[in-house]
């Protein structure tokens, strides 16, 4: 079985309050991956950046203070043309979400693993920190990152990132 996780799609990350164009131009193809993978019969998983109003007031607010991504918010919610109601979102608190890992190990307790792809939003942070915590749990299996459906806070972010995770022999294609 192949396996997409789609990071971070919300709406503030693309074009609300944390938005760049770059994160806008990858919708598309985001959406023809996650269809793809989909008609395969492949799964795929969302993440969701999540936060609480009292946001500023956290490690990371005060780091990067700029409410994003609050619990119920529009900006919350994943791209309406990419996700549908019945499709598995895993919330994270921050960066990197051991839950997603845990997710994906119950989903495929009596399955082979072939491949574990990540894409979205942004490269630099959230993309990075999922795709680590994945090779970690799954050392066997081939981690994949697709430049082209991911976008970084920056292009030179993107890229750095990009160059971080080849070091660590996560392939990107």
């Amino acid at each position: 079985m192949k396996i997409l996780i789609v990071v971070d799609m919300q709406n503030d990350f693309i074009d609300g309050t944390l938005g760049t164009k770059e994160a806008e131009a990858i919708v598309k193809s985001v959406g023809d991956k996650i269809r793809r993978y989909k008609e395969e019969k492949q799964l795929v998983l969302f993440t969701r950046d999540t936060h609480e109003e009292n946001y500023l007031e956290t490690r990371e607010g005060r780091h990067l203070p700029v409410a994003h991504c609050i619990r119920g918010s529009s900006g919350w919610n994943i791209k309406d043309t990419l996700a549908g109601e019945n499709d598995i979102v895993v919330d994270k608190p921050t960066f990197g979400s051991l839950e997603l890992a845990e997710r994906i190990k119950s989903l495929t307790e009596d399955t082979n693993i072939e491949s574990i792809e990540l894409i979205g939003l942004c490269t630099d942070i959230c993309v990075i920190s999922n795709a680590m915590i994945c090779k970690a749990a799954f050392p066997e299996v081939d981690i994949l990152v697709d430049k082209s459906c991911c976008a970084g806070v920056t292009p030179e972010s993107h890229h750095t990132a990009l160059e971080a995770m080849k070091m660590c022999q996560i392939i990107i294609v």
